[in-house]
């Protein structure tokens, strides 16, 4: 394919704005659910969780905080340009998460239906940063390194390190609410391996 056609098929910055925007704003609503119905997820995202229930501390700061390490690899092997957009959408993240609470309460939710569709709020959220060459760092990214790099489905390295958060989950909820997280993370990773494969979309 030509520059020029490569070109024509790039995110506009307005694309990219309204991508992340859109994409940490479904991420929080996921997030508010899960926590609100005990659950956790994979990633660093997890990891976030385990320690906001264990600790008490603010989610999205502890969210922040989890994945600056992980922005030296970011900015090493993706470049500068995924790295600015990935903590660009992790600070979104830590700042709608924190607020929502203020605009969005729920008087009755099913943890299977939190689990279910939050999980797919969550694959969603994270199909479209990949799309627009970012991640919610972490995890996230260093799966769609993997698959760029190595060919392995971002969706099942996603699914694999998410297995690992979930078992040390046992260590600070009951066994019925590391099942829904299972599930939870089962549609997360199955949205992600149905719909993200690089030779399905081209754009940049």
């Amino acid at each position: 394919m030509s520059p020029e056609a490569l070109e024509a098929l790039r995110h506009s910055t307005r694309e990219d704005v309204q991508a992340l925007l859109t994409a940490t704003l479904f991420m929080s609503f996921a997030v508010l659910m899960f926590s609100h119905a005990g659950l956790l997820t994979g990633g660093t995202a997890g990891v976030a969780f385990l320690i906001h229930y264990a600790t008490g501390w603010s989610f999205g700061l502890v969210m922040f905080v989890v994945n600056v390490p992980f922005y030296v690899l970011a900015w090493r092997r993706m470049g500068r340009a995924f790295t600015l957009k990935t903590a660009l959408s992790v600070g979104l993240l830590s700042v709608i998460v924190t607020l929502l609470p203020r605009v969005v309460s729920f008087d009755m939710l099913s943890p299977v239906f939190t689990a279910v569709m939050g999980g797919l709020l969550m694959g969603v959220s994270i199909l479209i940063l990949f799309r627009h060459r970012a991640s919610l760092g972490g995890f996230n990214l260093l799966a769609l390194y993997l698959q760029d790099h190595f060919g392995w489905r971002a969706g099942r390295v996603q699914m694999a390190m998410d297995g690992v958060i979930l078992l040390c989950s046992f260590a600070v909820v009951d066994w019925q609410h590391v099942a829904l997280s299972v599930l939870g993370a089962f549609m997360l990773n199955q949205t992600l391996a149905t719909n993200h494969r690089k030779e399905r979309y081209v754009a940049l």
